[in-house]
């Protein structure tokens, strides 16, 4: 534009903007007058810089350079020059105009290039290029930039203006400038750090110095409106400006602010209303005390719509309490402030949001662990965190763990209070709120005290003598007595303080008040106390039962539930609570889960629990550790043992190792004194480290198998396991068995330990005998013989041992054990020759092909192309392994039962047995037979088949529940080896479902669930006896139930298919089902029904079925079972289409209501169409009422035509329909 010649008071008018082609030569100018004339050459070269900004998309980079360089010396040299002009107190007038002048055009020149040069390094970014390709390191010049202007206004140049008055404009173009580069979208990255403080302190300057307090406040709602990832500089922003510029009038600024934004402006604003909460959470974290005056405007959006403007406030409360409203030494006011932010927290603990609720639970959780959370409020609160572990939100739940794994990281409630807690709350309550001497206290209390000590220090019962020495040695119980002693001083130290106290002299004539005084005192330290361990009781019974909901949910389907749960687990494990071990116990077969993080996080809390033992030396560690893992071990299942040999906790060769390893060999040998059941631990877990133990298999042997091997069945059992992983590995490894000679010193012990068990009434002799055969048939060279020898010798015993008894109940015990020893025989007869025969007859057979292959000469090439064809077929192969299998059936067929094998001579005897119950009544004897003979059915089909309507009739009806149970997992065995035998027998197995005994039922549901979910069993409608255990009473079996249908949904269409046909059965009127159990079983079955086809396919199945069902009570069913599907639009067009089936069935209520319900659950956010036929329904209410009068001549309804359906228009005539369905033409408004 052409300069102007006039121009108003105070204004400077541009002389001359010259071409970009003439700026180099006024630059040369410029750079000359600055080096002659200092700063205030800004006077005369102001067109120059103005034209570089008038030219800014012309000009080349380097002028824009040239120009940004020249002004930072400009200004910087101001800032040098002024400080002294600004204390002369006789500078002229004329003198100061010039200087504010050269500030005014150098900050403005400088800013609006500093404007246009950020402006450009943003559009290079949005093109792809680096943004420094243009103007080199513009990040550090952008910096250099502000602090030349920060330097520059920290100086006290108000009094370059008139009456200190600083020009609105001149302001303006300072913070404009700093607003602007704030609006960068990579101002909040890490690496713009510096640029960011740089632009917030001098931002600072100009809300403390020059008034901008308003400006700044006004601004920062401006850029959180239009730019969310500002929020959290705006917060560090502002805190700064109140903090460090001391301007706290700000904070209240803003907060005003956002408190006077109403619902419908912040409905309009998405992405701001998410930057108010994320700055006011913020701020919260950096100026707490600064907030809490303003902080009143606030909280009117509790009420509001914005879930996320709750959560912020909310997040603001809990950072004042935490970090202002805490401690002891609050004020009356402060105290208020607290209990009236802690009552708004705990009401959003129910707030209708799952992320409002979730964030609440979070911010408790901060509460807690800065122990800022008042003790009086622990139980109410913990409460509300035990109810939120069944909200229907999953962070919800796991914001729940976290808050009570909190509360027990840091209860102000000692455990050993809590042991007695209850003890003491009785006693207390039991005395009147009245003055007690401590000597009246002490005499009461003592009797109980000692008594509830005893009983939790000395078993009272032989079983508990037993689990007393599993759980304790000697230092244990040293430090249990120790326990009792501390808490019977602390409550007789208690109610004796006042005695302790120094008495005070009181003057003549007040002693009867001093006396009330005192006693006045003593009362309110009484009902501290009781008040105490009331608060104490009503937590343990919290965590008691949050323990037990946080258990079930380490099953639960979501793995970040599960890893809450497991690390909640840890915690209640690491700080000793009661019954924590429970649930460490329960996560442990999370070892095989599927799901790699769950399967982590178990085998990391296990580490971390056992792992890392406390001590003073290595020794002391190893003891430690050994105790734990010994304490883990105790009556450990096989499956518990498998799962801490997947945790793998002896590896690593460490040094720690190798003394835990010592450790465990003097407490399995005797040499350091400890009770059975820590040897058996210490022998378990030295199974676990197979390589250490291996080249000391003879000690081992030796030890548990000795001389004193019939003393302690449970220890040989163990020994015998241990043997067994052992030599595991080594029987898996390539090349020859690992075997050892008959006559080994531990096939001696282990078959005269079997011999002289069988005529021993011990209980634990059946579990020894079972693994001692199975290790027999494992390690020996000739098994069959061993074991043929062996029921030799039993079977003399027997016969011996019933001569001499008189005793019948003895007779029939050694009897049952040694069926029990034939039975086990039989099995492992056949294992063996199925599995290690097999197995070594493939490898000699590999080993003799590679000879040949070896001896091949290469001259018979033509040999070798007549056999390639067979060979890449695998015809060789196969019928070389079919060769084998059918030796190994001709020998478990003819021979295994052949008249001169031991094992036929008991079979008979077996039958007998089973086939009279009545002779043969006791228990033990009935339930050995029984077992033994599914076992010898696993021989060979014709055995199985001769013997399977036995076994069946057993199973139905024998009275006894564990014969039944063992009966149901033979015949499961038995299904999976001769499968076409059973598979007529299959609905025997069903009708066990609906056993009397739970144990039954319990059984029968674990094995079929195995077997159907292997494929064994074809999934049919005897399925719907499974549903039904969905309801069962025992609480287990119905887990065991729904466990069954999981898995089972896991399969393709499986519960779609059978959906049907599970219907019928459980609404057919024979069963008599109650209705609320029937929607009970079906709302969980629906619930796997996800796919829209499915849903479209079953409506039309179940709407058929209105056809054939007979009675009312089924209509209902089939009406209800509609309705609780996961009805879309395709799914209500199925449903009018057949409309033919139930329209005479809907004036029925139980039909018409659960149809009805369909279309309330399809209301909301329904296309128009769609909606047509919902009028169309109402339309049906009202006709059925009217029909109701008329009953007896009740007429089909004709189906309502869906929407834009011609072809379903066309299968029925306007003459026949009862009313005309309205459409949307007819309502164009």
């Amino acid at each position: 534009p052409a300069p102007q010649t006039t121009g108003g008071i105070n204004q400077y008018v541009v002389q001359d903007v010259v071409s970009p082609k003439q700026l180099p030569s006024h630059l040369n100018s410029f750079k000359a007058a600055l080096r002659s004339q200092g700063p205030l050459c800004i006077l005369e070269h102001f067109d120059t810089g103005y034209t570089v900004l008038q030219h800014c998309h012309k000009v080349d980079m380097s002028v824009k350079e040239d120009t940004l360089e020249l002004l930072i010396q400009v200004v910087s040299g101001l800032s040098v020059s002024l400080p002294s002009l600004l204390l002369n107190a006789s500078l002229s007038a004329p003198d100061r105009k010039e200087q504010l002048n050269a500030v005014k055009m150098s900050v403005f020149l400088l800013c609006k290039l500093t404007e246009i040069l950020e402006s450009d390094s943003y559009r290079q970014s949005i093109k792809g290029k680096a943004a420094g390709e243009g103007l080199l390191q513009w990040d550090s010049e952008r910096e250099t930039v502000l602090q030349a202007l920060t330097q520059l206004l920290q100086l006290d140049i108000r009094s370059l203006w008139s009456l200190s008055l600083v020009d609105e404009e001149f302001i303006s173009c300072v913070t404009c400038c700093c607003y602007k580069l704030l609006e960068n979208p990579t101002i909040s990255h890490v690496k713009n750090k510096p640029t960011r403080d740089a632009i917030i302190h001098l931002l600072g300057v100009q809300v403390k110095k020059y008034n901008h307090l308003l400006g700044a406040s006004v601004k920062v709602i401006q850029l959180l409106q239009h730019f969310e990832q500002l929020s959290s500089v705006c917060a560090q922003a502002v805190s700064v400006w109140s903090t460090e510029y001391g301007v706290k009038a700000i904070v209240g600024e803003v907060m005003r602010e956002i408190g006077q934004k109403s619902s419908e402006e912040l409905a309009r604003e998405g992405s701001g209303v998410r930057a108010f909460s994320s700055f006011l959470s913020e701020l919260g974290t950096l100026v707490p005390d600064t907030m809490i005056p303003n902080i009143s405007v606030l909280l009117t959006h509790l009420e509001g719509e914005s879930p996320s403007l709750r959560v912020a406030v909310c997040e603001v409360l809990g950072e004042v309490l935490v970090r202002v409203l805490s401690g002891d030494g609050l004020d009356e006011s402060g105290r208020a402030d607290r209990d009236r932010f802690m009552d708004t927290l705990q009401e959003h603990l129910h707030d209708t949001h799952s992320y409002v609720r979730a964030r609440v639970l979070q911010v408790y959780t901060r509460i807690v662990n800065s122990k800022a959370l008042p003790l009086n409020r622990y139980s109410d609160v913990m409460g509300l965190a035990v109810g939120r572990l069944m909200d229907k939100s999953i962070n919800v739940v796991k914001s729940a763990i976290q808050l009570l794994a909190a509360f027990i990281a840091h209860n102000p409630y000692s455990c050993k209070v809590l042991l007695i807690s209850h003890l003491t709350i009785f006693l207390w309550s039991l005395r009147p709120v009245a003055v007690i001497k401590a000597s009246e206290l002490w005499a009461a209390m003592e009797p109980e005290l000692l008594l509830t000590v005893r009983a939790e220090l000395e078993p009272t019962s032989e079983g508990e003598g037993e689990q007393q020495e599993r759980e304790e040695d000697e230092a244990g119980e040293e430090d249990d007595r120790a326990t009792a002693v501390q808490i019977a001083q602390f409550l007789r130290d208690t109610s004796e303080i006042r005695e302790d106290l120094p008495s005070t002299p009181q003057k003549e004539g007040a002693g009867d008040g001093g006396k009330e005084g005192v006693e006045e005192s003593e009362l309110k330290k009484q009902e501290m106390l009781l008040q105490y361990l009331r608060d104490t009781e009503s937590f343990a019974l919290q965590v008691e039962s949050a323990i037990a909901v946080i258990n079930n949910m380490l099953y639960w389907k979501t793995t970040s539930v599960v890893q809450e749960a497991v690390q909640f687990c840890v915690t209640v494990c690491e700080f000793s609570v009661a019954n924590s071990l429970t649930g460490v116990r329960k996560m442990l077969p999370l070892v095989w889960s599927t799901d790699a993080a769950i399967k982590d996080a178990v085998v990391q809390a296990y580490r971390r629990l056992y792992l890392n033992p406390q001590g003073d030396n290595t020794r002391s560690k190893a003891q430690t550790l050994v105790d734990s893992l010994s304490e883990l071990m105790v009556d450990a299942s096989l499956g518990t043992i498998q799962c801490l040999e997947e945790i793998e906790f002896f590896g690593g060769g460490s040094s720690l190792q190798s003394t835990v390893v010592q450790v465990l060999w003097e407490r399995f040998t005797g040499k350091r004194e400890t009770s059975s059941l820590h040897r058996r631990a210490a022998v378990l877990l030295l199974g676990m480290a197979r390589e250490v133990v291996l080249s000391n298999l003879d000690t081992l042997c030796s030890v548990a198998l000795g001389e004193k091997l019939t003393e302690d069945f449970l220890l040989a059992r163990d020994s015998v396991i241990t043997i067994c992983n052992i030599t595991d590995h080594v029987r898996q490894c390539k090349g020859a068995p690992f075997r050892l000679p008959q006559d080994n010193q531990l096939f001696t012990c282990l078959t005269q330990a079997i011999a002289e068990g069988v005529v021993m009434a011990d209980l634990h002799w059946q579990s020894f005998m079972e693994q001692a055969v199975r290790l027999l048939y494992f390690l020996s060279e000739s098994p069959d013989q061993l074991c043929s020898r062996l029921l030799q010798r039993c079977s003399r015993l027997e016969l011996v041992h019933s001569g001499k008894t008189t005793s019948p109940s003895m007779s029939c015990v050694s009897l049952a054990q040694l069926l029990s020893l034939c039975g086990c025989v039989a099995f492992w007869q056949v294992s063996h020759l199925e599995r290690s025969v097999s197995s070594e007859l493939r490898r000699r057979r590999g080993e003799t092909e590679e000879r040949e292959e070896k001896a091949k000469v290469p001259s018979r090439k033509q040999a070798a192309n007549d056999s390639s064809v067979e060979e890449e077929l695998g015809l060789m192969g196969a019928s070389a392994e079919d060769t084998e299998a059918e030796l190994i059936r001709k020998i478990c067929e003819t021979e295994l039962l052949a008249e001169e094998n031991l094992l036929c001579s008991f079979l008979p005897l077996l039958v007998r047995v089973c086939s009279s119950p009545g002779r043969y009544c006791h228990p033990q004897l009935t339930t050995a037979a029984c077992l033994a003979l599914s076992q010898y059915m696993m021989i060979s089909p014709s055995v199985c088949e001769e013997h399977i309507r036995l076994l069946f009739t057993v199973l139905e009806r024998s009275s006894l529940p564990v014969v039944r149970a063992n009966a149901i997992i033979g015949l499961g065995d038995l299904t999976v080896r001769f499968p076409n035998i059973l598979e007529p027998w299959t609905q025997n197995l069903y009708t066990r479902l609906s056993d009397e005994n739970p144990a039954v039922r319990q059984t029968a549901v674990t094995v079929l669930t195995q077997l159907v979910l292997k494929d064994v069993l074809k999934v049919k409608g005897q399925v719907s006896e499974v549903a039904v255990l969905l309801i069962d009473p025992q609480t287990h079996i119905a887990s065991l139930a729904l466990n069954f249908f999981n898995e089972l949904a896991s399969k393709d269409n499986a519960i779609y298919n059978l959906l049907p046909d599970i219907i019928s059965r459980l609404s057919d009127p024979e069963r008599a089902m109650n209705e609320e159990d029937f929607h009970t079983i079906m709302k969980q079955l629906f619930s796997y029904i996800t796919k829209e086809r499915q849903t479209e396919s079953l409506v039309e199945k179940l709407c058929q079925r209105f056809r054939t069902a007979k009675t009312e009570r089924q209509w209902c069913d089939l009406a209800v079972s509609l309705s609780l599907l996961s009805m879309c639009e395709r799914g209500l067009k199925r449903l009018q289409e057949c409309w033919e089936c139930y329209s005479d069935k809907l004036t029925e209520t139980g039909v018409y209501q659960p149809l009805l319900s369909i279309t309330a659950k399809l209301r909301r956010g329904a296309k128009p169409q769609l909606k047509v036929l919902m009028i169309v329904v109402v339309c049906i209410d009202w006709q059925n009422s009217f029909l109701q009068l008329f009953k007896p001549h009740k007429k089909a309804l004709s189906p309502p035509p869906f929407p834009n359906s011609d072809v379903h228009n066309n299968k029925l005539g306007t003459s026949e329909r009862l009313w005309t369905i309205p459409t949307l033409s007819d309502y164009p408004d």
